[in-house]
């Protein structure tokens, strides 16, 4: 599905989001997640050992609810590919640099300021990858 330019301009301004996985006795399961417009696809860092990843594994479809600090809200279907390849803390580095409005230098994590050095050993140490979001659908009010 492709974007409208209202979506694409709401989803690059807001990144406050929650994800709706199915569990795996069918019933939806809700996480508080950052999301961020990457080359035009919607990105989430998590890790190997979160359970939504398990979740994602078996059953890759998942609603992402996209809010801002008012009333706005974006929901859009989709289905989760998983980048966890060798370049997975690269694409960490790339997402959060995006979500945090920092094109070089340190970053925040955990409540300090970390080298690109010590964050890309971080998202190594983690085990973090990437969720993709294949959008299928999206409705709201933005």
């Amino acid at each position: 599905m492709s974007l409208s330019d209202s979506q694409r301009a709401f989803l690059e301004q807001n990144h406050q989001a929650a994800m709706i996985t199915v569990g795996h006795d069918g019933r939806p399961r809700v996480a508080r997640v950052g999301v961020c417009m990457v080359d035009g696809n919607l990105w989430s860092s998590a890790t190997q050992a979160r359970v939504r990843t398990k979740r994602l594994r078996r059953d890759p479809r998942c609603t992402v609810f996209v809010f801002d600090s008012g009333w706005a809200w974006l929901a859009l279907d989709t289905t989760v590919r998983i980048l966890d390849g060798p370049d997975a803390p690269e694409l960490n580095l790339r997402l959060f640099r995006l979500m945090q409005n920092r094109p070089s230098g340190p970053l925040s994590w955990f409540n300090g300021e970390v080298s690109p050095e010590d964050f890309l050993r971080a998202m190594e140490d983690e085990q973090r990858l990437i969720y993709q979001f294949e959008i299928i659908g999206g409705y709201g009010m933005q």
